[in-house]
């Protein structure tokens, strides 16, 4: 089985690839009731955005409460996309599955286009379609290292793990939902309150409001709006353009 999370394609797309290469299934976090039960032998993976350099933590309090079981070895292996750096994703990935007591046999790591646009811009189309083409290249040469069962952490350009002090701190700052906000092009169709995968959006008087303090960060909101009315932070996301995965 290949858990994933996917804010705008990316994790959902290498996870389904990867899937039908090793003839298994792939689950959205979102869909999953967290109950996992591995038959000896079986594949299994995680599949997430770097966040902050670590883990996002969506999928970490999946995995926190999941029930995940496995019946003799498996082959587990975590994949971080990311933008510029996995940071410490894979060592991350690991110490939460040994909570569950799965060892982590590999993490890897893919670069893709990064949605995180406060930063990245990604209104050059043509540059986002010939970075998505590298990333296919890349993800076919791991899909081949999982179906050889490689081991070892193999995410890079890796960060150690005490970065976490630093990025835990940074992330939950960004997390604030009081960092977006709507201009007036907004229509009210009500798909950022649909899509927001931790339900933190509702629609009062015709508008998006964010009901809870902290979200995900995974800017679906932002990227998914048909009129381009959610921004985040300064303004840059505006200026980044919008991105979801072909």
């Amino acid at each position: 089985m290949i858990i994933y999370f996917s804010g705008t394609g990316n994790c959902q797309y290498v996870a389904e690839q990867i899937a039908s290469a090793v003839d298994d299934k792939a689950v959205s976090v979102e869909d999953s009731d967290g109950k996992i039960a591995l038959k000896k032998g079986e594949i299994f993976g995680i599949v997430f955005p770097t966040h902050f350099w670590e883990v996002p933590a969506i999928m970490r309090e999946f995995l926190e409460k999941a029930n995940i079981t496995a019946e003799g070895e498996i082959y587990a292996f975590a994949i971080a996309t990311y933008g510029t750096t996995p940071g410490c994703s894979g060592t991350d990935a690991k110490k939460l599955l040994q909570k569950k007591g799965i060892d982590l046999n590999a993490a890897f790591s893919l670069k893709m286009p990064d949605n995180w646009t406060p930063m990245f811009d990604l209104s050059d189309a043509e540059k986002v379609r010939r970075q998505n083409v590298e990333a296919d290249n890349k993800l076919a040469e791991l899909i081949e290292n999982i179906k050889a069962r490689v081991n070892g952490n193999h995410a890079t350009p890796k960060a150690p793990y005490f970065v976490r002090t630093l990025s835990d701190k940074m992330y939950l700052k960004a997390r604030r939902t009081s960092n977006f906000y709507v201009e007036d092009s907004c229509i009210g169709c009500g798909l950022c309150a649909k899509q927001c995968p931790v339900q933190a959006i509702k629609i009062q008087n015709g508008k998006p409001v964010w009901t809870k303090e902290h979200c995900t960060l995974c800017l679906r909101c932002l990227h998914l709006c048909p009129k381009f009315s959610i921004q985040y932070g300064d303004g840059k996301t505006k200026r980044h353009g919008q991105y979801h995965h072909p």
